[in-house]
């Protein structure tokens, strides 16, 4: 599990710091109207969930240094379930 999370690090560091239509459909920040029934788990929501952080925007926030962002993916070798 933790190869797959880092890299999911890495794809998502590499969308985050690319302006384009990538990122629109990464954050979730597409207009239009929802399809019925039980919604999608987002990436970046399964992606905080085992960074620890509480909100999106801080994983985000980290994406653009480099050099913390290796660290997170660092860590996400250590973690696995």
């Amino acid at each position: 599990m933790s190869r797959i999370r880092r890299h999911q690090a890495k794809f998502v560091g590499h969308i985050m710091r690319r302006e384009g239509l990538e990122n629109l459909v990464t954050t979730g920040r597409m207009e239009g109207k929802k399809s019925k029934g039980r919604q999608r788990e987002k990436m970046l929501d399964g992606m905080t969930s085992w960074m620890g952080t509480k909100r999106v925007t801080d994983a985000l926030s980290e994406s653009w240094d480099r050099e913390s962002w290796k660290d997170i993916i660092a860590n996400a070798k250590g973690q696995g379930t």
